[in-house]
């Protein structure tokens, strides 16, 4: 944690899963300060009292800021003296973005231009983008705004001055606030047959934790204008509500397939073969460097990228593939999956 010693740290969209996370790994550490900033007050105040109780002597470090990135003025007012930004507020359901995607380019692409221009005009020194694996070939409104969102930072990476700012890219993040995981433990719960859209489909999958490990390493291994990718593994979505049904005792024989939703995909990309040829493997990480070639295309017209021609993308198809009991280990390590079992109990 030495580089965030003493120092003011800023989350956008703050009082959601990952904020939640980023407090709990940080906030009985030496940083100095952690800014929740987000537009609803009922949360923040929810958060507020829950942090008082739950840290009692560490929770004069959070300081609440509302405010929207969907408003430039609503940033820069809350920038001042911040050194470090986690970028994480979206709109991130895609069915929510399908029948309104006005609403996800003014929150993904807009907002997060307004939090790197103030940012960028406050020095601060480091912005990581929260994206998704979504926004690689992207077919719905949603991963179509996070593609356009990472396009944006790489942009501003290019006259930033001595701001850093870079993407992290990963999968479905279990437990998360809106994910599937706690649907189907109510549904089990209320003696309802689980719900699954198409049991052949395949997602990434990681915890809170891992999400938050993937930022960390963007903060101090990135580099201007970098996406950085975790290696993540994959299951069926079969197995991961079969693996649900194990630990709390649903009935797996009653599984209910409902169909594919509004702009769902078979398998979800974490990078494109075109990012896969360039590439840089760093052990459990991969980090695509940002293209900082000028519009004076005349050079590349006898200077291409063979390479590009024998990669493959990265996908939830092709990466380690994670069997029942695997996946019941990795869903039954998590917090959240503890206290739900403890409950049951």
């Amino acid at each position: 944690m030495s580089i965030f010693k003493d120092k003011t740290l800023m989350i956008t969209g703050g009082t959601g899963s990952f904020g939640n996370a980023v407090l709990n790994r940080f906030l009985s550490t030496d940083i100095a300060e952690i800014r929740i900033f987000s537009r609803d007050e009922k949360k923040q105040d929810d958060m507020r009292h829950e942090y008082q109780n739950k840290y009692p002597e560490y929770a004069h470090k959070i300081k609440f800021y509302i405010g929207d990135v969907r408003t430039l003025e609503s940033c820069r007012g809350a920038m001042t003296g911040v050194d470090y930004i986690f970028h994480a507020a979206a709109l991130k359901q895609v069915p929510s973005c399908e029948f309104f995607p006005m609403e996800a380019v003014r929150t993904n692409i807009i907002g997060t231009e307004n939090v790197l221009t103030a940012a960028i005009e406050a020095r601060v020194k480091s912005v990581i983008c929260l994206s998704t694996d979504k926004a690689a070939y992207p077919i719905n409104a949603m991963g179509i705004s996070k593609a356009l969102e990472e396009k944006v930072a790489v942009a501003k990476s290019r006259y930033s001055g001595e701001t850093k700012i870079c993407c992290t890219r990963y999968g479905n993040v279990m437990c998360s606030r809106g994910s599937v995981i706690p649907l189907w433990i109510d549904q089990i719960r209320n003696s309802s047959p689980i719900t699954l859209t198409e049991p052949k489909m395949t997602r990434f999958i990681m915890s809170l934790e891992e999400a938050v490990d993937l930022v960390l390493f963007a903060f101090e291994h990135g580099q201007n204008g970098d996406i950085l990718v975790q290696k993540a593994p994959a299951c069926t979505i079969q197995t991961q509500a079969e693996a649900v049904c194990e630990l709390f005792g649903g009935k797996k024989e009653e599984i209910k397939v409902i169909g594919i939703r509004h702009g769902e995909k078979m398998y979800e990309t974490l990078l494109t073969k075109e990012e896969c040829s360039k590439a840089e493997d760093m052990g459990n990480f991969y980090r695509v460097p940002a293209d900082n070639r000028t519009l004076n295309y005349d050079k590349y017209f006898v200077d291409g990228n063979k390479k590009a021609v024998t990669i493959e993308e990265f996908n939830s198809d092709n990466t380690t593939r994670l069997n029942l009991e695997q996946t019941k280990l990795k869903i039954a390590s998590l917090d959240y999956i503890k206290k739900e079992l403890n409950n049951n109990k």
